[in-house]
């Protein structure tokens, strides 16, 4: 077989290839070159592909969006690499470009998918032309279901939650008996420890020089907010699990013991999202001693780090907490209400006030344009920002601001609620169309790939005026990061 090419991370040059996990371009990088140079790894995939190879299996991962790869390059990549089993993770901005991809792959080379995307609209995806030759629809978790695929596709049908279209009646089917319902929620305290081979950039060095790493802490999401894929209304099926302590602590030591790291991001919902895993994470990280070697950034919630003691506020500077990323959206109670978020603007003006005093920094993320949304709800939201910068503009715990337009998501709680209230099909929703408003603007290169529009107007505010609040913000936002260096 032909050596594999450097950008197909993680195989066994040697041996014939059985599975690619492709990562798609979020947009066709050939009209259009990206212009930032990092994106968050895939983590998933990287599990996935550790546990597969610990199974005994040649596995890879082709992310394309990191390398900013066209759509024509993917292809060719993916057949001149020939692997058994091609595998794609269906997002909803992504899923066309996946579409074209899988539609243009040498017939010899099998397709499983997974995703949100997957999830939320299987039976679409399995009568799409361009998907069928999709032997493999994997709802969930994929981990221990990839592994039996590769063993021998046939055994599909004793899977759970795995679909693929009758070859006769052409229409979905789903697999699954009784007592395989372990597959859908993995041990992840016994799942390996990712592989980081199979990840373009990660561990990777950070601009204050330390090398960082991403990890994951936690699956699943107890909250219900309207816009996210993530929502526990969205996914039933999935089962809420924290790792332990012992074993967060084991993968943090060995990245910094093999790989230099002193920095990590806990990217899952969960790390600073419930008291009881505040608790047990710091009582551990205090008796290792963290915080003396490595600063991490996790993602929190404004309503239990509202209620959460000074004393446990204290605990977490000590224990090395660098930064938080909190998910405020709105600056309106009305929308904040209407969203499912379950906080106040009061209560997040609490918080960072509390976090940043600390010296700890805080990251807000915000969307303009969400359904029913008026102009001076929006500029409440702008506002919110305005306050926020100011009320932390002398502290070494900073607050920055991360802004997007609304889009929705198949599967999510306010997916459902625009089909039913609104003049909306599932094609109109879907009609994602990446933004271009960088141009050569440096305050935007670091957000060009992440904004996308399906080009309707879903309150009172219209694109152009969201847009160009998008832009504003951003250069604020870059004005005051520069200043702070």
């Amino acid at each position: 077989m032909l050596e594999n090419p450097p950008l197909v991370q993680g195989p066994s040059p040697a041996d014939p290839l059985d599975l690619l996990l492709v990562n798609a371009p979020l947009r066709d990088y050939t009209t259009r070159p990206r212009v930032n140079d990092y994106t968050l790894p895939v983590l998933g995939m990287a599990y996935i592909a550790t546990y597969a190879a610990a199974c005994g299996y040649n596995v890879a991962v082709l992310d394309a969006e990191a390398h900013g790869l066209p759509v024509a390059d993917t292809i060719a990549l993916i057949n001149q690499v020939g692997p058994r089993w091609a595998g794609f993770n269906l997002l909803a901005p992504t899923y066309e470009i996946s579409a074209t991809i899988a539609a243009a792959l040498d017939p010899g080379i099998r397709v499983m998918a997974g995703g949100h995307h997957a999830k939320a609209m299987p039976g679409r995806i399995l009568t799409d032309p361009r998907m069928a030759r999709c032997d493999a629809l994997i709802l969930g978790e994929a981990e221990t279901r990839v592994v039996e695929l590769l063993a021998d596709h046939r055994n599909r049908s004793d899977l759970p939650a795995v679909m693929w279209r009758d070859p006769i009646l052409s229409t979905p089917v789903t697999g699954g008996r009784p007592g395989t319902g372990h597959h859908l929620a993995p041990d992840i305290n016994t799942l390996p420890f990712v592989d980081r081979a199979y990840l373009s950039q990660d561990p990777y060095l950070a601009d204050d020089g330390r090398i960082e790493a991403n990890m994951v802490g936690a699956r699943g999401c107890p909250y219900d907010c309207s816009f996210c894929g993530a929502a526990v209304s969205a996914n039933p099926d999935v089962t809420i699990r924290v790792r332990n302590a012992r074993n967060i602590l084991e993968e943090m030591h060995r990245l910094r013991d093999r790989n230099g790291v002193r920095a990590f991001r806990f990217v899952d919902d969960l790390f600073l999202g419930a008291r009881r895993v505040i608790d047990q994470m710091m009582t551990a990280f205090a008796a290792e001693h963290v915080g003396d070697w490595a600063a991490w950034d996790a993602t929190g919630r404004i309503n239990v780090l509202h209620r959460a003691s000074d004393t446990t506020l204290d605990l977490l500077a000590a224990c090395g907490l660098r930064e938080v990323a909190l998910g405020i959206e709105s600056g309106s109670e009305r929308m904040l209400s209407y969203i499912d978020k379950r906080i106040t603007p009061e209560m997040v003006l609490s918080v960072v006030d509390r976090l940043t005093r600390r010296g700890i920094k805080a990251k807000g993320y915000f969307i303009l344009g969400f359904p029913t949304e008026t102009r001076a709800e929006m500029q409440a939201t702008v506002d919110l920002i305005h306050r926020l910068w100011n009320l932390t503009d002398d502290r070494v715990g900073t607050f920055r601001a991360s802004v997007f337009q609304f889009r929705p998501y198949p599967g999510t709680p306010e997916w459902s609620r625009l089909l039913a209230t609104g003049p909306y099909t599932p094609e109109q929703l879907l009609n994602y169309t990446p933004l271009n408003l960088s141009a050569d603007d440096e305050a935007l290169r670091g957000r060009d790939e992440f904004n996308f529009s399906s080009g309707l107007q879903f309150g009172e505010p219209t694109e152009t005026e969201i847009h160009a609040h998008l832009v504003t913000l951003a250069r604020e936002q870059h004005a005051r990061t520069r200043g702070s260096h």
